[in-house]
C-alpha cells in the first residue's frame, strides 16, 4: 500500500481517499464536522485544516506552505507530507471552536445528543475553557420539520450533512441552507416537510444535537444504553443495525456500516417498525387445550407432549399426515432444528414455507440504497433449508389447499410476523386438524383450533442468522432477554430435538453448514471508515 507522512510518521492509506480519511484510519484525532465518507465533500467546517509541504515556486525544494489546506478535500498521494500537530493548526482549531460556541446554548444537560456530541468532545480537546463572548447570544428557533424529526436550530453548526443526504442519498431535497452569513440556518421549503423514507438518517448524521428523533426524545440517556449488533428484520435486504437497549427494553435502532448491504443507512420502516416487540398483547405463556379450553402448561412438559402426538400421527398414516409450516421470520438455525425434528418423527412429513408478505415494489434511491418490497428477513434461508430436506414440499397456497382437503392430521405452524398473517382460508382449513401447534407472537384466528399454543420470541430476543436477498448469511445477536414466561425459539427447538444444555446459534450453524454448504460462509462487514459520527 502507498504511504503518506503525517506528523513525521509514515502511514499507509487506501487508494482514492483524502488525507483526512487516511489520518482517521491511522488513528490520528483530526476534528471535523462536515466530512462524511458517504457524502460529497464541501470543506465548509474548516476544522480539519492542515499544514502541507509543497514545492517552492523558484527552487522547487519542498517546504511548508504558508497557508493551511482542508484535509478532507486534499487527495492522499504517495510521499505527501502533512502535519496536524503544529501551533498554527492548533490555533486555527481553537479559534474555530470559539466561533462555533459563540451562540451555542449551554443546554448539554437536557440535550439528547449529550454523550455522543462532537461539539462537547471537540470543545474539550481543541477549544478553550473560557469564552470571550459578552454579548447576548443570538437565538435561532426550534422547528418541527417533519413527522419524526425536530430541528433545534440554535445548536446547529451548519455542517450541511443533512442537506447533502437529502440531495444525494434520498434524492428528495427537502432541506436547504437559508439566509446568509451569521444568520444562515437549515430549513425546509414551505409546505414540504422532511418526510422521505430515509429521513431518519439525518439524525444519525448530525454531529451535534440539532436534529432529533421525536420517538427517542427525552426517553433515555445514551450513556445508560447498551448496543447490540443485529440485523433489521423489516425486509429481505437485511440491513446491519445497532439495537440500543436498557433494562430489557429496546429504545432505538441505528444503522451499522455494511459495505455490501446498506453502507451507512437504514430506512424509516426498519428504524421505527420495531415497537411491536413491546406490545402488551403478546403471548406470554405456553398453553394446551384441556376440556375447559387452553390452559397453561410448563415449558419442560412440551417436548414430550409434542413428540408423542406427532409420532402417533406419523404411525397412523406412515408420516403422510404430518406437516410443518416454517415462517420466513425464523432464523436459519431455528428453521433447520424444527425441520429436523419433524423429519425425525415423521420422515415423510410435508414441509412448507409460510406466507411471504410483499408491499408494493422495490424502491431504489439515487446512490443504490434499496427498500425491498418483500417484508420478511429470511425467505431465502428457509427456502434453502426446505430444499435440503427434500420432498414432500409445498408452497403456502398448496399447503392451505392440502389442509382444506383433509390431507393432514397434525401440523406445526410458526408465525412470528409483526402483523396479521393468518388468511381466512388457513383459519378455515386448520379446523380439520386433530392436533395443531401454533407458535406465534400474538393471538390469531388459529387459536380456536390450536391444541398447543406456544409464545414466540421477537428477533430482538433471539440470536441466529438470516440470509438476505443477495444470498449473504448474516449473524444477529440477542439484545434483550425474552419477556417473562417466554422461551427463545432456538432454545425450545433445541430441546425439542433432544439436545441438552444452552442453545448457541453458532454451534447449531456449524451443524447446519455441514448439511447445507451455503451456510458455511458468514458475511462479516468490513471495518467502518473512521469519521465523526
Amino acid at each position: 500500500m502507498p504511504k503518506i507522512i503525517i506528523d513525521g510518521q509514515e502511514v499507509e492509506f487506501r487508494q482514492g481517499v483524502s488525507v483526512l480519511q487516511a489520518a482517521l484510519d491511522a488513528g490520528v484525532d483530526v476534528p471535523h464536522y462536515c466530512y462524511h465518507p458517504g457524502l460529497s465533500v464541501v470543506a465548509s467546517c474548516r476544522l480539519c485544516l492542515m499544514e502541507m509541504k509543497m514545492p517552492h515556486p523558484q527552487t522547487r525544494e519542498l517546504s511548508w506552505a504558508p497557508k493551511l489546506f482542508p484535509a478532507c478535500q486534499t487527495p492522499a498521494r504517495k510521499g505527501l507530507e502533512v502535519r496536524f500537530d503544529s501551533d498554527v493548526v492548533r490555533s486555527n482549531q481553537r479559534h474555530l471552536m470559539e466561533f462555533y460556541l459563540l451562540n451555542h446554548p449551554l443546554d448539554c444537560p437536557v440535550c439528547d445528543q449529550a454523550g455522543e456530541c462532537h461539539l462537547q468532545d471537540y470543545s474539550e480537546r481543541f477549544g478553550s475553557a473560557t469564552s470571550r463572548m459578552v454579548e447576548e447570544k443570538y437565538k435561532n428557533p426550534k422547528k418541527d420539520v417533519g413527522p419524526h424529526t425536530l430541528l433545534y436550530q440554535d445548536r446547529c453548526v451548519l455542517c450541511t450533512r443533512c442537506v447533502r443526504f437529502c440531495d444525494e442519498v434520498s434524492g428528495t431535497g427537502e432541506l436547504r441552507v437559508v439566509k446568509r452569513g451569521s444568520r444562515a440556518e437549515i430549513d425546509v421549503a414551505p409546505g414540504i416537510p422532511l418526510d422521505n423514507p430515509l429521513q431518519g438518517n439525518v439524525v444519525d448524521l448530525c454531529p451535534v444535537g440539532a436534529l432529533l428523533n421525536k420517538e427517542f426524545l427525552f426517553k433515555q440517556r445514551v450513556w445508560n444504553l447498551r448496543s447490540t449488533q443485529s440485523i433489521c428484520p423489516g425486509c429481505s435486504r437485511g440491513c446491519s443495525i445497532h439495537s440500543d437497549h436498557d433494562g430489557e427494553r429496546v429504545y432505538r435502532l441505528r444503522p451499522r456500516y455494511n459495505e455490501k448491504v446498506n453502507e451507512w443507512w437504514i430506512c424509516d420502516e426498519g428504524r421505527f417498525g420495531w415497537d411491536y416487540i413491546h406490545r402488551g398483547e403478546r403471548l406470554s405463556e405456553p398453553r394446551i387445550r384441556r376440556a375447559a379450553g387452553l390452559k397453561p402448561v410448563r415449558w419442560e412438559e412440551l417436548p414430550q407432549i409434542l413428540r408423542f402426538h406427532f409420532r402417533q400421527a406419523a404411525e397412523a398414516e406412515q408420516g403422510l399426515g404430518v406437516a410443518a409450516l416454517l415462517s420466513p421470520m425464523m432464523s436459519n438455525e431455528e428453521a433447520w432444528l424444527l425441520g429436523r425434528f419433524i423429519r425425525t418423527v415423521a420422515p415423510q412429513a410435508t414441509l412448507a414455507l409460510g406466507p411471504v408478505p410483499c408491499v408494493g415494489q422495490d424502491r431504489v434511491f439515487p446512490k443504490g440504497f434499496t427498500i425491498k418490497a418483500e417484508k420478511c428477513p429470511n425467505r431465502y434461508g428457509v427456502e434453502r433449508i426446505l430444499k435440503f430436506f427434500g420432498q414432500p414440499r409445498l408452497t403456502f397456497e398448496e399447503f392451505v389447499a392440502a389442509l382444506a382437503e383433509g390431507g393432514f392430521s397434525a401440523a406445526y405452524l410458526v408465525g412470528g410476523y409483526p402483523g396479521e398473517w393468518v388468511t381466512k382460508d388457513l383459519q378455515k382449513a386448520v379446523a380439520r386438524l386433530d392436533f395443531l401447534v401454533v407458535h406465534d407472537l400474538f393471538p390469531s384466528g388459529l387459536d380456536e383450533a390450536a391444541t398447543v399454543q406456544i409464545p414466540g420470541a421477537s428477533w430482538a430476543e433471539r440470536e441466529g442468522s438470516f440470509c438476505n436477498c443477495d444470498g449473504l448469511v448474516q449473524h444477529f445477536a440477542r439484545a434483550i432477554v425474552p419477556r417473562e414466561g417466554v422461551r427463545s425459539d432456538g432454545q425450545f427447538f433445541y430441546e425439542l430435538c433432544g439436545e441438552q444444555g444452552l442453545y448457541r446459534a453458532s454451534r447449531v450453524r456449524e451443524e447446519l453448514a455441514g448439511d447445507v454448504r451455503e451456510f458455511t460462509e458468514l458475511h462479516i462487514p468490513q471495518e467502518e471508515p473512521q469519521y465523526a459520527h
